[in-house]
């Protein structure tokens, strides 16, 4: 069972050795592009963690050299009123990628079992069934000509401070923290407790969940690139496939 509190947050790498790293797996991650692309395959990766965790840094270090014509990132924000007229998974649908391309969510349908958890904006029925839910969303997926991966990214309660009042005191990333944040941060080892059961419920071998140390950045983003990666690879192994590089 994976768990937060196993994770090794002082984990790092030195500026260095992360540039050189860096170049080579965004060189390898654009061959895994045309590798899906020619294969018809849809790469979905979903991220999730804590709030200034790095999400958005890694996702761009991720697609900073692909062919933006084959990927899509979604930013997930609470549903709108029209949204609300559907069942919750309705949305994410609608957002999947073609097969060949690659959709990227910035938070995604496990808000269900975090934040509407927590917040009570889903009644206890409604997000206890939802691991049934959303293992059968992601197997249906994954039994068609779908790659499906999620990553939590993870900060100490430290750390997190550290970037809030960072973002707080730079006029260019103040726009990122917002009193939400500051609310969320109250309710941290709630989150943990919540995200421990949802991997509990959610990881399978179709569809892992992949635990990011986060307190270094570097180290996460590197970390992010190398198991999409590696997983994309594990998957063509099985299925009989050859990833080419040019």
């Amino acid at each position: 069972m994976k768990k937060i509190e196993e994770l090794n947050l002082d984990l790092a790498i030195d500026k260095k050795e992360y540039k050189k790293e860096l170049e080579k797996l965004q060189y390898e991650m654009l061959n895994i592009q045309q590798f899906l692309y020619k294969n018809n395959i849809g790469l979905i990766i979903a991220f999730e963690g804590m709030d200034a965790a790095g999400k958005g840094g890694a996702i761009k270090r991720l697609t900073q050299t692909l062919d933006p014509r084959g990927i899509l990132v979604h930013p997930i924000s609470a549903p709108q009123a029209h949204e609300k007229r559907y069942h919750y998974l309705q949305r994410f649908w609608r957002k999947l990628p073609q097969h060949g391309q690659i959709s990227i969510f910035d938070r995604s349908w496990y808000g269900r079992v975090l934040v509407e958890r927590i917040e009570g904006f889903a009644t206890q029925n409604e997000w206890e069934r939802a691991y049934d839910e959303i293992n059968a969303f992601e197997k249906t997926l994954t039994d068609e000509n779908y790659i499906v991966m999620k990553f939590w990214l993870h900060v100490d309660k430290d750390e997190q401070l550290i970037r809030f009042e960072e973002r707080q005191n730079n006029p260019m990333k103040a726009w990122k923290l917002t009193d939400e944040d500051w609310r969320n941060r109250e309710k941290f080892d709630e989150y943990v407790a919540s995200a421990n059961e949802m991997f509990q419920k959610t990881d399978s071998s179709n569809a892992p969940w992949i635990l990011v140390p986060g307190n270094n950045k570097h180290y996460a983003r590197i970390n992010v690139l190398r198991e999409t990666i590696s997983h994309v690879k594990q998957v063509a192994e099985e299925r009989g496939l050859t990833i080419t590089y040019f």
